[in-house]
């Protein structure tokens, strides 16, 4: 009998890969399942999901403004229209079960799917539960989470610890250190720093850096600098005089090679970017992005902190702090070491197929 089943969510590549790679293994599954997306209409997933090989069908909703208030005004309204919506795709598409991967989206498709009856799935990325989760975690059959403690925020006996799916070009990757740095045009015998702040760039991390590009170069270090788009420009202006040493990319495709390459990351500390780092076993400095929801990232870094399997300089201090911590990690190689086993430790490199797993439970 063939099986349907919703993905809903969204919002940035923290939501959406792991939805594909979700569906992905629904479909290993079951190679004959029916998955249909739902996402917010002008959103990332709109473009991503198609060019995955999967449906989707967008809903106007949008969320809580924080720094425009006047925005919200028309916010009933929306998530009115946006359940609407969802009632109408639900009765459409008839699914067995409906997953929320989080993002604007899953709120007003799990919200109706439960009342309609029809089993959902959370699957819950950070270690700090949102709102709307903590709302349909009460009628979710299953919370697929990958952090421990997250019973003070979901019913304990729905709780099942998957940790986070990631892509397979990254779990899967057979890529060598001398291929990915050949790759950036950088040398093997020298130290390298991969900086990245999510799909869009961080203001914070790439402020902090581009007064220490000559102190790099100096130190004979090599820097991969992920920019994202509003920095570029300016970081390559900064990193002209030293090519060599310095590679900027407004975005990159090819994020296992990057992480191959790395001695150090850099990095935001967005559910997506730790389960990819826990993988790579890489030692980090995470920079968390401090207007996330409930600042669910200091959460997510402070988690891996406690573990030792990771360091972490608030974002209002990473302009004073970056060099002391990054050049006397690189010269630690004990410490390196520890920061590599331990976040190694907390990988699963099999998430996306222990969720479809639990999804195909609960049909």
């Amino acid at each position: 009998m063939q099986r349907k089943v919703i993905i809903a969510g969204g919002g940035t590549g923290g939501h959406i890969f792991p939805a594909i790679a979700i569906a992905n293994a629904l479909k290993k599954i079951q190679p004959d399942i029916d998955i249909l997306f739902v996402g917010a209409v002008g959103k990332m997933e709109m473009e991503k999901v198609p060019q995955a090989g999967y449906p989707i069908k967008g809903l106007e909703i949008a969320g809580f403004n924080r720094s425009n208030i006047f925005k919200n005004i028309l916010l009933p309204f929306k998530i009115w229209k946006s359940l609407r919506q969802a009632k109408n795709i639900l009765a459409e598409f008839k699914p067995d079960a409906v997953v929320g991967v989080g993002g604007y989206a899953s709120f007003p498709m799990l919200r109706r799917a439960q009342k309609n009856g029809i089993p959902t799935l959370i699957q819950e990325q950070n270690s700090f539960a949102g709102k709307t989760n903590k709302i349909l975690g009460k009628k979710a059959k299953k919370i697929c989470v990958a952090y421990d403690g997250m019973d003070k925020f979901f019913p304990a006996d729905k709780i099942v610890f998957t940790g986070n799916p990631v892509r397979n070009n990254i779990t899967q990757s057979a890529v060598t250190k001398e291929d990915a740095l050949q790759h950036f045009g950088l040398s093997s015998q020298k130290q390298t720093i991969f900086a990245v702040g999510g799909s869009l760039g961080a203001k914070s991390i790439n402020e902090a850096l581009q007064p220490l590009l000559p102190t790099l170069v100096q130190k004979d270090l090599q820097l991969i600098w992920q920019t994202g788009k509003p920095y570029y420009e300016t970081a390559k202006a900064a990193a002209a005089p030293y090519s060599s040493h310095i590679k900027v990319h407004e975005f990159i495709n090819v994020m296992d090679f990057a992480y191959k390459a790395a001695d150090v990351v850099l990095s935001r500390a967005g559910a997506l970017a730790i389960a990819e780092l826990c993988v790579v076993k890489k030692p980090v400095i995470f920079v968390p992005y401090p207007f996330a929801a409930e600042d669910h990232q200091t959460s997510n870094a402070m988690n891996l902190v406690n573990k030792k399997a990771g360091l972490m300089i608030k974002n209002d201090e990473v302009g004073a702090q970056l060099s002391g911590v990054l050049f006397s990690l690189l010269q630690n190689r004990a410490l390196m070491e520890q920061l590599e086993k331990n976040i190694g430790e907390l990988g699963n490199p099999n998430a996306d197929m222990v969720i479809a797993k639990e999804v195909m439970s609960i049909f």
